[in-house]
């Protein structure tokens, strides 16, 4: 593929560089994210992002973006762009960038004058700071740089507006100073690299736009403030490091040293595959002790479901097997009566999700596929598993409803609720109500205590344990349950969900699920016809739809406010995630042709890793064709599936 690399013409036209983005990870979390203009789109753009643990679980925007400024033979040229009411850029700075590159790390070239000047943004791996590498490359006269940062310090859910109660008072230090807004908040250390002058000019700068949350519906101005401006002198072949950080940088740091080692860890963005692999690893996070799995930026925190659905993509198929272990310890911690966290972790968990426990069965099933080590697995997570079986047998512990029928399948629903990953609600209502057996729920269920007597056969040396006397009856008969539940043999294809003996028979995408999983339900032929028809009405380039477009309901734009976007959610919005278990279905039933589909669909992919977020793959995409991108623009699990699908292609 080509490297991510762009002239003066498109970045000049703000249509173009304003809709294509960057996010740069550290290994805790924090993260630099804007648009190639450099213009924040977003409230969830900012230079320096980070987890505040004293005040919520959600990331925290702090330093908001820089305004730089060379000056020349008595001449100003503004480096920033800002968007403020009515459409007007100001100041204009995008008109000076002549070439964006983004090989390890985003490069901007600025043409000034007489003035060549780069910048580099590295959101250090390890080190949780920003660096901004400014180089004065070419100059015909003594040349100067002004660096204007603009803090925000509110959640990154929020916007913030001048107000009294900010402190507004900078501290110095050495090479620089220190701010803290509000009680609560860290100190964020703002230095750099060289001696320079720090003019103190404390001031507000009002109703800055975010076109990106205007065009969703959210609230979209803010005022941001400056604490004044760093001021220094560059010699041609120069380079000064503006850097900031939670801690401030110590004498002994050498910034140019930290730089270098920073870029050197970073994997290059030269091919598809190590693209979905630099993503990966922005998706695993320390935070609060604990590894886990961001579900995608720039709003996403740990979800159980995605981190389950995305984590053997992520680590097993990048050679990070401990990662796998260590995010798979931390999410045990916060196992409930069977189930796993939907979002947040510790304190702040919320379990309303059917599905989670089953993904976290089918993630260790990966797992030992992967590497073969049963006996460890099992010996580690098999009372978990057990748990997770043996509390929706019995119903017990869930006030969503989540237990076993006495016909063996598994229901689930509360009024007002969506459990699955189908989980839009609007006006307190499900979009797509799904309560009462779900056709991915029940194949989820079967794969998982089939993967559990399978282990326990394993591990009891060929003895019959109890659990395997219990449970090893029940799945003999549990195949045609299933088919009786949610088979028709003149539809072809398998029913979404079943309520009071009522069959749903919209199709979407859910029923790939029951041919994807080592233990499937159906049978060869069934899964045939279940992989044509997902084929048929709902695969496109990017993913597969989550509704038919021949029915009346189909919402082929996600676009609008919340609500707007939400009834389109799961209406026929593309989901790339769904691409791995279509492939794996296809495989299964079809064999060499099944790959070799496969591998175009993954390959095809190629174009999207530049269409919105550089290097990586959006949560959702368009269902009418065009594709476009939407939703957040790098989502875990859209580049796990991918990874798994070249994991697919490559092991024959």
């Amino acid at each position: 593929m080509e490297i991510f690399d762009f002239d003066k013409n498109r970045l000049s036209n703000l249509e173009d560089s304003l809709n294509k983005e960057f996010v740069c990870v550290s290994q805790n979390g924090s993260y630099a994210s804007s648009t190639l203009a450099g213009c924040n789109s977003r409230k969830y753009h900012g230079l320096f992002v980070c987890a505040q643990p004293a005040l919520s679980q959600d990331n925290f925007v702090l330093l908001s973006s820089v305004e730089e400024t060379v000056m020349q033979r008595e001449r100003d040229f503004h480096l920033g762009v800002k968007k403020y009411q009515g459409g007007v850029f100001e100041p204009k700075g995008h008109k000076y960038i002549e070439r964006f590159e983004y090989r390890t790390h985003p490069v901007w070239t600025y043409h000034v004058g007489g003035v060549v000047l780069t910048k580099e943004l590295l959101m250090h791996p390890t080190e949780n700071r920003l660096f901004l590498k400014y180089t004065l490359v070419d100059a015909h006269s003594e040349t100067s740089l002004e660096i204007r940062p603009f803090l925000a310090f509110r959640n990154a859910h929020q916007l913030t507006v001048c107000n009294d109660s900010a402190c507004t008072q900078a501290q110095f230090v050495e090479k620089g100073i220190k701010c803290c807004m509000y009680p609560g908040f860290s100190d964020l250390y703002l230095q750099v690299s060289v001696p320079c002058r720090m003019e103190v000019r404390p001031d507000w700068y009002h109703q800055v736009e975010y076109a990106c949350e205007e065009e969703r519906g959210y609230p979209y101005r803010e005022d941001l403030f400056t604490p004044g401006t760093f001021c220094m002198q560059l010699k041609p072949g120069e380079s000064v490091y503006f850097c900031a950080g939670l801690s401030p940088l110590k004498k002994s740091d050498d910034p140019e040293k930290l730089f270098k080692q920073g870029v050197q860890a970073l994997i290059p963005l030269d091919s598809s595959e190590n693209c979905l692999k630099a993503a990966a690893a922005s998706f695993l996070v320390r935070k609060e002790k604990r590894l886990q799995v961001m579900a995608g930026y720039p709003w996403f925190g740990s979800w159980g479901r995605d981190t389950f659905i995305a984590l053997p993509g992520l680590t097993l198929c990048t050679g990070r097997e401990d990662d796998f272990l260590a995010v798979m310890r931390a999410m045990l911690k916060d196992q409930v009566g069977g189930l796993f966290p939907n979002v947040g972790y510790g304190e702040a968990s919320a379990y309303n999700s059917v599905d989670a426990p089953l993904w976290f069965v089918w993630a260790l099933q990966q797992y030992v596929l992967h590497t073969g080590d049963m006996k460890a697995v099992w010996q580690e997570f098999g009372d978990a598993v057990k748990q997770v079986i043996e509390n929706y047998a019995s119903g017990q512990g869930s006030p969503y409803g989540i237990g076993m029928g006495e016909d063996g399948l598994i229901y689930a629903g509360r009024d007002g609720f969506a459990l699955t990953w189908m989980d839009a609600v609007v006006g307190g209502k499900p979009v797509t109500p799904r309560d009462g057996a779900d056709v991915e729920i029940n194949a989820l269920w079967y794969n998982a205590v089939m993967f559990a007597i399978e282990a326990e056969k394993a591990c009891g040396k060929g003895r019959k344990t109890d659990f395997v006397k219990t449970w090893e009856p029940r799945m003999e008969q549990f195949p045609a349950t299933f088919k009786q539940t949610f088979w028709d043999k003149e539809k072809g294809y398998l029913a979404d969900t079943v309520k009071n003996g009522i069959r749903d028979w919209s199709i979407r995408p859910n029923q790939i699920i029951a041919v994807s999983m080592p233990y499937s339900p159906v049978s060869e032929k069934v899964g045939q016809l279940v992989v044509d028809t997902v084929r048929t009405f709902l695969l496109t380039p990017r993913g597969l739809r989550t509704l038919a477009p021949s029915d009346s309901r189909y919402k082929g734009v996600y676009r609008g406010d919340q609500d707007k976007r939400d009834m389109a959610y799961h209406q026929g919005t593309v989901w790339p995630w769904m691409l791995g278990h279509f492939a794996e279905a296809c495989i299964k039933v079809y064999g060499e042709s099944g790959r070799a589909l496969t591998a175009r669909l993954y390959e095809d992919f190629e174009p999207a890793l530049g269409e919105l977020c550089l290097g990586s793959v959006s949560e959702i995409y368009d269902g009418d064709p065009g594709y476009a991108a939407k939703g957040a623009v790098s989502q875990a699990w859209s580049v796990a599936e991918l990874l798994r699908m070249k994991a697919m292609v490559d092991n024959n």
